[in-house]
C-alpha cells in the first residue's frame, strides 16, 4: 500500500512528508536527506547570508540528491528588508521547481515563481489567509495549527480543529503543519482532510541534521511542556523551546507594557543560531514545538520517513480496517 496524495502527484514525491524551512536548520545536508528518502525537503533562503550563498547552497544540495526539493522564502515586514527580488532570482537561476512561501502578503513573490513554472506552496497559520492563498494562484497551502514551533498566528487554534475547517473550503492540496511527529500524526491528519504533513522539530532531531547533537538530545529529553509562548504581548506569537531566556522574556511580558526594545538582546537571533552551532541549549531563543512529547529517537531521515510510511499503513490497514469490519478481515 502506498500513500498516495494530491500533494505527492502534483509536486512529484514519493511520500506526503514535508520538512519545511527552518532557519539556521534548512540546510543542503538535511534536504537532501529528506528527498532522498521521498519526502520533501526546502533549504531555508534566509539562512543564507546573500543571494550568492544560497546559490551556493542550492548546488550543494543538487549535489547530493538528484530527487526534487525546494526552498523556502519567508517574507516579513522589516524596516530593512533582505533583497528578496534578489533571493527569488537565484532561486529562479538555480532551476528549483518548488518554493515553500511563508509571512507577509506573498502576492509578487508568487507571481514571479509562477513566471518561471515554479510551483508554489505558501505557509499561513487561518482559513482566511489560506483562502486567500489560493486566490493568488499558489499550487497548495501548509496550515499551521497553535501546537506549531515559530510564529502560530494569534487565533490560538490547534490543528485538530484548524486542519479541517481548512479542509472544507479550500480545494488545492493541503498540507498538515504543527505538531506532526509520527504515523499517527500522518494518518490522523489525511483522515482530516490533509493531503500530508510537514514536520518541523521533527526533523531537526535526525542524524542529518546540521544543529548540534546536545540540542537533539534535549529535543528527546523535553516533554509536551517544554515550549513558552513570547512576543504574545505584541501580537506576534512564537512558540519557542522553554529554557532560561524564553522564561524571562516571559517574565517581562507578563509585568506589562512590555516593548520589543526590553527584549531584544535577548531573542537575538545570532544567539539562537550559537545555540545550534555550540549544543548550549540555554543560551538563546530556539524554535521547538510541542511535538518534543512524541520525539523519542534521533532516526537518519530515511529510517523515519519510512518508519512513518509503514506504520501509518499498519494503521490504516489493521487497527482502522478492522473497526469498520473489512471483510478482507472477516472469517471465512
Amino acid at each position: 500500500m502506498a500513500l498516495k496524495t494530491r500533494f505527492t502527484e502534483t509536486f512529484g514525491v514519493e511520500h506526503p512528508i514535508v520538512q519545511g524551512g527552518m532557519q539556521w536548520v534548512g540546510r543542503a545536508e538535511l534536504v537532501a536527506a529528506v528527498a532522498n528518502a521521498g519526502g520533501l525537503g526546502f533549504i531555508t533562503a534566509l539562512t543564507q547570508p546573500t543571494p550568492d550563498d544560497l546559490r551556493r547552497e542550492i548546488e550543494r544540495c543538487q549535489k547530493l540528491t538528484d530527487k526534487p526539493f525546494g526552498v523556502n522564502l519567508t517574507i516579513l515586514p522589516a524596516i530593512t528588508p533582505p533583497p528578496y527580488a534578489e533571493y527569488r532570482q537565484a532561486i529562479i537561476d538555480s532551476g528549483v521547481k518548488i518554493v515553500e512561501t511563508a509571512g507577509y502578503k506573498p502576492q509578487e513573490h508568487v507571481d514571479h515563481f509562477k513566471e518561471h513554472g515554479i510551483k508554489v506552496i505558501h505557509k499561513c497559520t487561518a482559513v482566511r489567509h489560506a483562502l486567500s492563498a489560493e486566490r493568488m494562484g499558489v499550487d497548495a497551502i501548509s496550515i499551521d495549527g497553535f501546537e506549531c514551533a515559530g510564529h502560530p498566528g494569534e487565533d490560538d487554534i490547534p490543528g485538530l480543529i484548524l486542519i479541517p475547517a481548512a479542509a472544507d473550503k479550500v480545494k488545492i492540496p493541503m498540507i498538515a503543519s504543527g505538531g506532526f511527529g509520527d504515523a499517527r500524526g500522518l494518518v490522523a491528519a489525511l483522515a482530516l482532510g490533509a493531503d500530508g504533513v510537514n514536520m518541523g522539530t521533527r526533523f531537526m532531531c535526525t542524524a542529518e541534521s546540521p544543529i548540534h547533537q546536545k540540542v537533539k538530545e534535549q529535543i528527546v529529553a523535553n516533554d509536551e511542556r517544554q515550549t513558552n509562548l513570547i512576543f504574545r504581548t505584541m501580537h506576534n506569537t512564537a512558540r519557542v523551546a522553554k529554557n532560561a531566556v524564553s522564561d524571562e522574556v516571559v517574565a517581562i511580558e507578563r509585568r506589562g507594557g512590555a516593548k520589543f526594545e526590553d527584549v531584544k538582546d535577548l531573542v537575538a537571533g545570532a544567539r539562537g543560531k550559537v545555540v545550534y552551532e555550540q549544543g548550549d541549549p540555554d543560551y538563546g531563543i530556539w524554535s521547538a514545538g510541542m511535538v518534543q512529547g512524541l520525539i523519542h529517537d534521533i532516526p537518519t531521515c530515511a529510517e523515519l520517513i519510512h518508519r512513518m510510511v509503514r506504520e501509518a499503513e499498519e494503521i490504516i490497514e489493521a487497527r482502522l480496517a478492522r473497526m469498520v469490519g473489512h471483510k478482507s478481515l472477516q472469517p471465512a
